[in-house]
């Protein structure tokens, strides 16, 4: 089990390579949608990791990671599957180790993330049509070579570094009554939602999936791990069809409830970040402000309610 010194030697380890990101009060804007009485509106407060290092959270998990690994298995190397984010989060973590790195990704993932990734010059290989093929493909590439692999979601280190978030979040704004937070495979939302209930065991902690892809919202009500026959979401970084046992437990255990958004959605949230806030962010990280446009976070006052805007891109405009 992930304690709260975990997610504290994480942030120490890594802060020297990451950003403090900002935290921007928004206060109760009037969306027009899914509030007749607008005194029902939280108090919203956006937490920018769309200006994290590589321009998401993802930079966090991976550098903990990396870092974590002895010195003679990094050495020889780097390897990862990914939607995008996590990959760039991976090349980040090996550019400060000056270790080699090979990223798996979809052929699914957004084309701008796909060029990105192939501009910074490292090895990009496109296989299989979800997640869940391409990570097959890097956990063989890892077996073959002696890479170190490093999950995007499932691995204990890489969640204490996502849980960082909320160790930074809950010192910018430490009267937070809720979380908002876009679950994909989980790892985001473990650590947050894990470090979050430890300092604050109260809080109210609201994960936000895509009617496409509602991986972790089956798995909750199943009480296991639930493979998707298949996804069929835009927000690709929001896309597999499995999560992991280790992360559905930290969901089970510290996530009052998963709601679902549609991707036209999150499209119209992360338009309105574009024209209203100035922000450029991929549908992934426009999900939690969707949920809240559509009322959906559940009944009662969900008072000061912090968003983890996960990351940036030009997908939701």
């Amino acid at each position: 089990m992930i304690q709260l010194q975990d997610f504290r030697a994480a942030r120490r380890l890594i802060s020297p390579h990451m950003r403090v990101t900002p935290v921007f009060a928004i206060g109760k804007p009037d969306f027009g949608t899914g509030f007749s009485d607008a005194s029902a509106m939280p108090n919203l407060f956006l937490k920018l990791e769309n200006l994290q290092v590589s321009g998401s959270f993802k930079a966090r998990g991976a550098m903990n990671a990396a870092l974590n690994l002895d010195e003679s298995v990094r050495q020889k190397g780097l390897v990862t599957a990914s939607g995008g984010n996590h990959g760039m989060g991976v090349i980040n973590a090996a550019r400060v180790l000056k270790v080699p790195v090979k990223i798996f990704l979809p052929t699914n993932t957004p084309k701008p993330k796909v060029t990105k990734l192939r501009k910074s010059g490292v090895d990009v290989t496109l296989t299989g049509t979800v997640w869940d093929e391409a990570n097959h493909a890097a956990i063989t590439h890892a077996r073959d070579t002696g890479m170190a692999y490093i999950h995007p979601f499932a691995d204990p280190n890489v969640i204490a570094g996502q849980g960082t978030i909320a160790l930074e979040l809950l010192e910018q704004q430490a009267d937070l009554d809720t979380l908002v937070i876009a679950v994909g495979g989980g790892g985001l939302i473990s650590g947050v939602a894990t470090a979050a209930r430890m300092i604050r065991p109260g809080i109210r902690i609201i994960g936000v999936e895509p009617t496409g892809a509602p991986t972790l919202f089956e798995s909750l009500k199943q009480k296991e791990v639930v493979t998707l026959p298949a996804v069929n979401t835009a927000a690709t970084s929001l896309a597999p069809r499995q999560s992991s046992a280790l992360n559905v437990d930290l969901i089970g255990k510290n996530v009052d409830r998963i709601v679902l958004v549609s991707d036209d959605e999150m499209r119209h949230a992360a338009g309105w970040m574009w024209r209203e806030l100035g922000l450029s962010v991929e549908l992934s990280a426009a999900a939690g402000l969707a949920a809240v446009m559509q009322n959906r976070l559940g009944d009662g006052d969900m008072g000061k309610t912090g968003i983890v805007v996960c990351g940036t891109g030009t997908d939701g405009q």
